[in-house]
């Protein structure tokens, strides 16, 4: 972004996405019923009873096992509370489910990796940012203090996260973002402003976005000093069948999963 080019407001950012019902709360439009059962259940958003799909793991995931609820390690960006609720499909709240969550920093790398970043030229390697474990709650609740994620060549903004019952995965995906919020945060608030490239995806094009669909955005709140998120990770118990998958040799020369075919 030049000196020369006009910071946009946040107001003039969201007015330019205010068609899309994904901008104010970041989730879509359910029905009365649907809103009426969240209450009543006590849930976070109204995506209720949605067992939500099965998305790609990415290439950067790790089994660092960090119980943690700060996960940012210093790294500087926006602050973000992301709340996560575990529910089974006929609205009951899991209690004692690991929940792993990952995600890019402000310039777009992962913790761990070499060749980060769109530009590949980032090492991260022994390195554990943005990266934590919560075990759900009696509620089915657990709760994460980060940063809002950046982004990188090929996808849109997206907190990837692994939901456990008894060591076997029973959900793999991602949680997406409104692009309004992403586009005025990356234009105009450092340390986001300071790549030179422009973001090439958004929601509308991102394909495994399309394929999470409307029930894996985050619902946004702007607080004083941060942005809450929160979103109901609707599972199904016996799901998460096991995975056609290789071994590739991991950072500390261990195996570690990996899925042919996957993207970030």
């Amino acid at each position: 972004m030049s000196a020369d080019t006009p910071r946009p407001t946040r107001r003039a950012m969201l007015a330019g996405f205010a068609a899309s019902p994904v901008v104010a709360t970041g989730v879509g439009v359910f029905p009365s019923k649907a809103r009426a059962q969240a209450s009543a259940a006590g849930l976070l958003t109204p995506n209720v009873c949605m067992v939500l799909p099965e998305v790609t793991e990415g290439p950067y995931y790790v089994d660092e096992r960090l119980l943690r609820a700060d996960i940012t390690e210093g790294r500087e960006g926006v602050p973000l509370r992301l709340q996560m609720q575990v529910v089974t499909a006929d609205c009951r709240p899991v209690p004692e489910a690991r929940v792993d969550i990952w995600h890019c920093d402000a310039q777009g790398n992962y913790s761990g990796y070499a060749r980060q970043g769109s530009d590949g030229t980032n090492d991260t390697s022994g390195e554990t940012f943005l990266r934590g474990t919560q075990i759900s709650d009696e509620n089915g609740l657990v709760s994460f203090d980060t940063m809002y994620p950046g982004w990188y060549r090929g996808r849109t903004t997206h907190i990837h996260y692994k939901v456990f019952l008894d060591e076997s995965t029973v959900l793999t995906s991602q949680i997406f973002f409104p692009d309004a919020l992403s586009q005025y945060l990356y234009l105009a608030v450092p340390p986001y402003n300071d790549r030179s490239a422009e973001r090439d995806t958004m929601n509308g094009n991102d394909g495994i976005a399309q394929q999470a669909g409307e029930g894996a955005f985050a619902a946004i709140r702007e607080q004083q000093a941060r942005y809450d998120a929160a979103l109901v990770v609707g599972i199904d118990p016996q799901g998460g069948g096991p995975e056609r998958a290789t071994q590739r040799p991991s950072r500390g020369g261990a195996s570690e999963v990996f899925i042919p075919g996957r993207d970030g």
